[in-house]
């Protein structure tokens, strides 16, 4: 009995590779949407410079906009995305990655639970569209500084 697995196999990965590269070559010719004149994105707590339990609550803040789940188009909208230690600015002509360190709340989530290693760590929010893109000009809150105790 022949089998096929490996042809198989080689054509799904193929076909998967082809698909990824044209999801990104879509997504950096999709618009940016704009966002609303005076929009702010902020971290109701902890307070910057808070030292904090191993686990603990992060609030989110928006002012000038609404929150939707990601994929629902309505204008001035948008969703949360937590970035945690995250050092060097993200791309802003591509969706924004789901990892370790960056969370996505497509749900319409304004707040989380966190739970981090003792030290210092950053946090910030960032606002992403129905599609997790950015939006033009992105809406993001200053970055702060928590201690895990």
């Amino acid at each position: 009995m022949k089998t096929y697995f490996p042809q198989v196999a080689s054509r799904i990965a193929i076909a998967g590779l082809l698909l990824g590269a044209s999801v990104v070559a879509y997504a950096a010719d999709v618009p940016r949407t704009a966002s609303p004149a005076g929009a702010e994105e902020y971290i109701i707590s902890p307070k910057d410079g808070a030292t904090v339990d191993k686990t603990f609550k992060v609030q989110f803040g928006l002012k000038g906009m609404g929150v939707a789940p990601a994929g629902v188009d309505m204008p001035d909208t948008g969703h949360h995305h937590l970035l945690i230690d995250v050092k060097d600015p993200l791309p802003l002509d591509a969706p924004i990655p789901a990892t370790d360190t960056i969370k996505h709340f497509g749900k319409g989530q304004t707040e989380t639970e966190v739970t981090l290693a003792p030290g210092k760590h950053t946090l910030q929010l960032m606002m992403g569209d129905k599609g997790h893109i950015p939006l033009n000009p992105s809406v993001e809150s200053k970055k702060i500084t928590v201690t895990v105790k």
